[in-house]
């Protein structure tokens, strides 16, 4: 039982994500951020051989086969900082590949803070953009971590300008790197002039060397070559004058981030930027919700916009992710829920908003990505998984009363859509319903259009049908093949400004072949190009075509 008050106990969570473009080295990094917590003892590199390969953050066959994170995952660990406080880390590690932006952006709505992760030779790139956005959309704070500084990089300056231009974010570098590649001799702190020395790994070494202790930068001239070590103390005094102090207030409205550097495979640099996530990241924030009217209310009120304190007493929080079958063995499906407040104990009773029913919590469970245990409590801040027969999906809100309801958790409309179909006739049924679990977890969206029989499934990229062929063959037993549909683009229908149902109704009408239900019975409009929409969207002004809708 904590002897510590409930806003105690929600300020010592500090929940994040980690953000970065394919190969920037995201799950290199979250397996050493294990390590440097004292989660695991030793970290699984990406790209080694055979059993070497196994990292703990990704589970799934697709993922450890190709080496890239197609699927969120939570891992929760206490980690003391250097002050003896005891923190509980919640580390979301979010999909790398741009097909699974969907995925990833949920996730970030569970985040009270980002880790974004650069790539010292390349920089910002494209997919690191596209999740800076959806920061920048949720306000969250960001830490930036650049990493891979063992090999040759970008000139450190250079780095940082593009921080400032391309994101509008003012960097405040918290350490300098000394040199990068075969050059790099460590880095420095900024203010206190800590020097923080490097050690190469030497040829044919099974294991990293450990990193010699920090010392002050005027007495560490033995790891320097002739004139480095003046140049980095001149370069110290220059880059402190030339760029801001950190501001920690700036940096959670999100208008400034603190910049460190190392190298997660050398596990290098891991340590500060562990003390920073503990220091800096905001603990759980207060949550916009609405307090609905019990679902059996007749001339029910309108809901009421509230504020959810991580302190409050009530248990409340939503799913942001729903995972089927971690385990091969048995059926399961876990829905991922990040508590918002109260105090949770393994088996209390938790009601759904929207469907009012009543779920006993009895077998809750931390995630160590595939690893689990039963939680036997929790608070605001913490995310939990809550076993479940398809009962809860993604965007549904928790709490004890059923009245709270948390918004936020959006669909996109689909890039890509095609047919599905199985090539046993006889297993159509099983077909339906392995769809209708990968569309609720949120892998893949699922059509049913109003006439024929064919599933048409949609999705943001080709690496999502690849995952999908392959879950459904091993999870299963379903041998699918995906065809060319008629269709480019699904748009979610529905009355707009003066529009009726009336209106809907007969618009559905005269467009009955390419009208189609999702997975919630909503209607979609499936157009044959995107001069279509447009010129659908302008022959009915009383309806409204939209590119995402609310889930839960």
């Amino acid at each position: 039982m904590s002897k510590l008050t409930l806003p105690e106990e929600a300020g010592r969570r500090r929940t994040f994500a980690i953000i970065a473009h394919p190969d920037a080295g995201k799950t290199t990094l979250t397996e050493h951020i294990l390590l440097a917590g004292g989660a695991i003892r030793a970290a699984g590199a990406v790209r080694a051989r055979g059993e070497n390969r196994r990292t703990q953050s990704d589970w799934m066959k697709i993922e450890k086969e190709r080496g890239i994170s197609v699927s969120a995952s939570v891992m929760t660990f206490e980690h003391t900082t250097a002050d003896g406080v005891a923190k509980m880390f919640n580390l979301l590690d979010t999909p790398g590949h741009e097909d699974f932006s969907e995925d990833t952006y949920r996730t970030l709505t569970a985040a009270d803070c980002a880790i974004m992760v650069l790539d010292a030779a390349k920089g910002i790139e494209p997919q690191t953009l596209k999740l800076f956005e959806v920061c920048r959309l949720r306000d969250i704070p960001i830490i930036t971590f650049i990493n891979k500084l063992d090999r040759e990089a970008q000139d450190p300056m250079a780095l940082l300008d593009e921080i400032a231009s391309r994101l509008q974010l003012d960097p405040a570098p918290i350490w300098w790197p000394a040199e990068s590649g075969n050059r790099l001799r460590g880095m420095v702190e900024m203010g206190t002039g800590k020097f923080q020395p490097y050690t190469k790994k030497p040829a044919g070494a099974k294991e990293d060397p450990g990193h010699p202790e920090a010392l002050p930068l005027a007495d560490a001239a033995q790891y320097f070559e002739a004139g480095e070590h003046e140049a980095l103390m001149e370069t110290q005094e220059l880059i402190e004058a030339g760029y801001p102090t950190f501001d920690r207030q700036s940096f959670l409205e999100g208008h400034m981030t603190p910049v460190l550097w190392g190298s997660a495979l050398r596990h290098f640099g891991i340590d500060e930027l562990l003390a920073a996530i503990g220091e800096w990241a905001p603990p759980p924030k207060v949550m916009p919700a609405r307090k609905e009217a019990p679902p059996e209310t007749r001339n029910a009120p309108a809901p009421v916009e509230i504020e959810v304190e991580p302190g409050q007493p009530e248990v409340t929080g939503f799913v942001f992710k729903v995972q089927a079958n971690m385990d091969p063995n048995h059926r399961d499906r876990i829905a991922m829920f990040r508590m918002a407040s109260g105090s949770f104990k393994r088996g209390m009773k938790l009601k759904v908003q929207n469907t009012g029913k009543q779920l006993s919590v009895n077998a809750p469970i931390m995630f160590f990505a595939s690893d689990r245990e039963l939680a036997e409590d929790a608070y605001a801040g913490d995310v939990i998984g809550i076993p479940n027969h398809g009962v809860l999906r993604v965007g549904d809100s928790l709490s004890e009363s059923g009245l709270i309801r948390f918004a936020g958790l959006p669909n996109f409309a689909p890039e890509i859509l095609q047919r599905v179909r199985v090539k046993d006739p006889l297993k159509a049924k099983h077909l339906k319903k392995a769809l209708e679990g990968l569309a609720e977890e949120g892998v893949t969206q699922l059509f049913r259009p109003e006439l024929g029989s064919d599933f048409i499934v949609g999705a943001v990229g080709q690496l999502q049908f690849e995952v999908m062929a392959d879950r459904l063959g091993e999870e299963y037993n379903l041998d699918v093949i995906f065809e060319p549909s008629p269709y480019a683009e699904a748009r979610w229908v529905a009355p707009a400004g003066e529009g009726t149902k009336a209106d809907l109704d007969d618009f559905a009408g005269k467009y009955r072949p390419q009208m189609a239900v999702d997975i919630d019975q909503a209607p979609v409009f499936l157009a044959k190009s995107s001069w279509e929409t447009g010129y659908v969207s302008e022959r009915f002004p009383r309806i409204a075509f939209t590119k995402t809708k609310e889930r839960g």
